[in-house]
Formats: C-alpha cells, sequence, structure tokens
C-alpha cells in the first residue's frame, strides 16, 4: 500500500508532520483521521484503521496535532479549538488536491473534535468516532490533581500514558466552554457511532448520550471487549472493515475497476498480523477473505488454511460442473454438497518414500435420479477443472514486483 509522508501548515503557522495512506487502484474516496488526545498518528488503531480502509480504495489522512509526535509547535499552548483548527488545515490541504474529505473518522477526543468539525466542511458525508466522550472537558479527569497547579501557575505537567505532557490553562478554559450538541444537530452527514462496552477510559453512557443527540442517519456498533485505545489488531481491522462497509452507503462509492490484463482479476494476499500467520485474501475489487492457520499450529484460526482452500476450489468446482451437466441434461438434481479432505501420503505406487498431495471426495447428489445418471454425474466430477490441475503438473512463475 502506497504512503505518502507530507506536512502541512498548521493553526499555529508551524509544520504538521502527516502521512497519506492511498489505494494500491483506484481512489474512491478520501478520508480524515483524527487520533486520541496526545496520542499520534502511528498508534496501531489508526495505522491498522488506515491501512484496511487504503485497500479497500479510501485514501486515509492522518497527522500529528501541534505539539506531538513529529509536529511542531509546543503542546502547551494548544486547544480543543486549535486542534479543530488544525483538523480545517488538513481539510484544506487535501481540497487543494482534489481529495476533499468525505469522511472523517476520530478516536476519542479526536472524535469530539470530528463532530464539532462535521458542519463546517460540506464535502464531509459520513462521520465515525470511536470511543468518543460526549463532553469534550471529560478528559480532564486524566490529569487527577494538577487542575488546581494549572489555575494557579497556568500550566502544569501531567502524566498521560506514561509519558509527561504539559497542560496549559487555555486547553482547560477552552474545553469547559465545549458543548457537542449544537454541532450534532447542525450536522447533515450520516454518523456511525463505535464504542467498546468495557471501556474504562471514556465510558459507553457517552456513546449513549452522541447517539441519542444526533441526527438521523445514524448508527452504533459495539466494539465488544476492546480497550480504549485499541490495541488489539483484531479489534481495529473489525472497525476499519465495519466503517468500510457502513461509508459506503453514504459515500455512494463507485465501482473499483478490476485489474487490467485478467478478465477474473488479480487475487491478492496481504499479510494481515506478521505475529501469526493471518492473511488478507482480496479477489479483484469484489471479495474479501481470512486465511489462517489453527491454533495448533501457532495461527488464530480466523480463516481456512492454505490446504483449506485448495480443497475449497476442488469442492466448489466439482459441485459447479456436476450443476451445469446435470441442468443441460434436464435432470432431477436437487442439490449437490461435496466433502472434500486432504492428507500426505506415500508415493509407494513409485517405489519411493516420497510424499504427494492426496484429496478425497465424497460427493451427495439429492433428488430422483436412477443409477445410470448418478454413474454418470460421477464421471463428470472427474471433468471439473481444478481437478485436471491438481492431477497434472502446473508451472508456477514467481518475481519480484
Amino acid at each position: 500500500m502506497p504512503t505518502e509522508r507530507t506536512t502541512f501548515t498548521g493553526h499555529s503557522g508551524v509544520q504538521l508532520a502527516a502521512r497519506l495512506d492511498l489505494p494500491d487502484g483506484p481512489l474512491l474516496a478520501t478520508a480524515l483521521f483524527a487520533h486520541c488526545f496526545t496520542c499520534s498518528k502511528d498508534i496501531p488503531a489508526a495505522r491498522r484503521i488506515a491501512q484496511r480502509l487504503a485497500d479497500q480504495g479510501i485514501a486515509v489522512l492522518r497527522f500529528d496535532f501541534t505539539g506531538l509526535g513529529h509536529s511542531q509547535g509546543e503542546f502547551a499552548n494548544t486547544t480543543f479549538s486549535s486542534n479543530i483548527d488544525d483538523l480545517k488545515a488538513a481539510a484544506a490541504m487535501l481540497g487543494a488536491r482534489a481529495m476533499a474529505p468525505s469522511l472523517l473518522i476520530g478516536h476519542s477526543l479526536g472524535g469530539a473534535a470530528m463532530l464539532k468539525l462535521a458542519p463546517d466542511l460540506d464535502s464531509v458525508k459520513a462521520v465515525v468516532t470511536l470511543g468518543a466522550p460526549f463532553d469534550p472537558d471529560h478528559v480532564t479527569h486524566n490529569f487527577n490533581g494538577a487542575l488546581e497547579q494549572i489555575d494557579r501557575d497556568g500550566q502544569a505537567e501531567v502524566n498521560l500514558g506514561g509519558r509527561p505532557i504539559t497542560i496549559g490553562k487555555d486547553f482547560i478554559d477552552d474545553i469547559e466552554g465545549s458543548s457537542l450538541q449544537a454541532a450534532l444537530s447542525a450536522s447533515k452527514a450520516a454518523l456511525l457511532v463505535m464504542h467498546a462496552p468495557r471501556d474504562d477510559v471514556v465510558g459507553v453512557d457517552n456513546a449513549a448520550r452522541i447517539f441519542m443527540a444526533a441526527k438521523h442517519p445514524k448508527s452504533f456498533v459495539t466494539l465488544d471487549d476492546a480497550d480504549h485505545l485499541i490495541t488489539d489488531a483484531d479489534d481495529a481491522c473489525y472497525a476499519a472493515d465495519v466503517i468500510a462497509s457502513w461509508s459506503a452507503r453514504y459515500l455512494k462509492l463507485p465501482k473499483a475497476a478490476p485489474p487490467i490484463g485478467t478478465p477474473e482479476g488479480i487475487v491478492r494476499v496481504r499479510e494481515a498480523d506478521p505475529r501469526g500467520f493471518l492473511q488478507d485474501v482480496y479477489s479483484g475489487t469484489s471479495h474479501h477473505t481470512l486465511a489462517d492457520e489453527p491454533l495448533a499450529y501457532g495461527g488464530t484460526n480466523r480463516g481456512m488454511s492454505p490446504y483449506g482452500y485448495l480443497s475449497a476450489a476442488l469442492g466448489a468446482c466439482t459441485s459447479m460442473t456436476i450443476r451445469m451437466y446435470a441442468r443441460r441434461k434436464g435432470w432431477p438434481l436437487t442439490g449437490i454438497f461435496v466433502d472434500v479432505s486432504h492428507n500426505k501420503m506415500h508415493a509407494q505406487d513409485s517405489g519411493t518414500l516420497e510424499k504427494i498431495d492426496g484429496f478425497k471426495r465424497v460427493i451427495t447428489l439429492e433428488g430422483k435420479l436412477d443409477d445410470s445418471q448418478r454413474a454418470r454425474l460421477l464421471e463428470i466430477a472427474d471433468k471439473c477443472p481444478v481437478h485436471k490441475t491438481l492431477e497434472r503438473s502446473s508451472l508456477i512463475k514467481t518475481e519480484l514486483a
């Protein structure tokens, strides 16, 4: 997936570091992602969600707010409103590239910022929040006893996520005066609220208040056991898949063209979890599934194994071939199912101990067929193209992209 590192000018005139994740194929839409309070554009949840959306044709811009990550400036001089101004600057930069964002995604306080921003951007058709607070000043509970020092000295250092962050009084005053009610009432964009019931940082009651205050169209999806930062890869991937599927309804995404030169498209396999064996499998632009290994072999068992897919190909082709023949003959075949098993066996007939692959098919034919019809359909099963491919040698050419 192409990733472009870039910068743009933020609200205070300093340069903000950004990352634009682009689709390999046609650009169908653009999303602007706002990360959680004091986080960076490179937190795992933001990275994983951006990658999976880019896989589905949606470019995603994520950036570090002023004074965070690789961006210039002092975080102590920022406010909730100035963060929104940074988001407006990011949207303007995208607009100048003919990529005005139609989808806004905000995580935690970034979600509150996106709700506040949405009515001001005409290009926005849909907004997604992940673990967002209804009251932006909800974040002040993270400051423990520092509020008195901030009020007295104008700023104070607080420990957030294991690192020191300087919070200024302007930030406290600004966020205490911020309300999402007016923005939710004014927004014309569709809204998807995503929240984990066990989120112990921003309670799920915030999601209920956002949902009730928003106008239709609106949707709510639970993130089940996810933590507030959505650190688990499976949770992030699930969120991204839901966002892509839900947003397609409101962004009116055009159908991506199939790859050139292959009528049935290209099957692309991309590693989804480098810690295990999980793979994303895309067939052209229309189909997505997962491949994995069983738990006993170090996988997470979220998809069929490679040999499982090979067996599935044989079974599917067998069933299709039998159906095509019976349909042409007008025979009373009412149902088919094919059980396929795979194992390694010794090639004893060749007089060696070399192992070869063995596939066993058990075919069930339903309907009032006579014995001769059943026998003929069993013969037809061997004419399945995948059967023939497996029986004869294949040539596989491999090259680096």
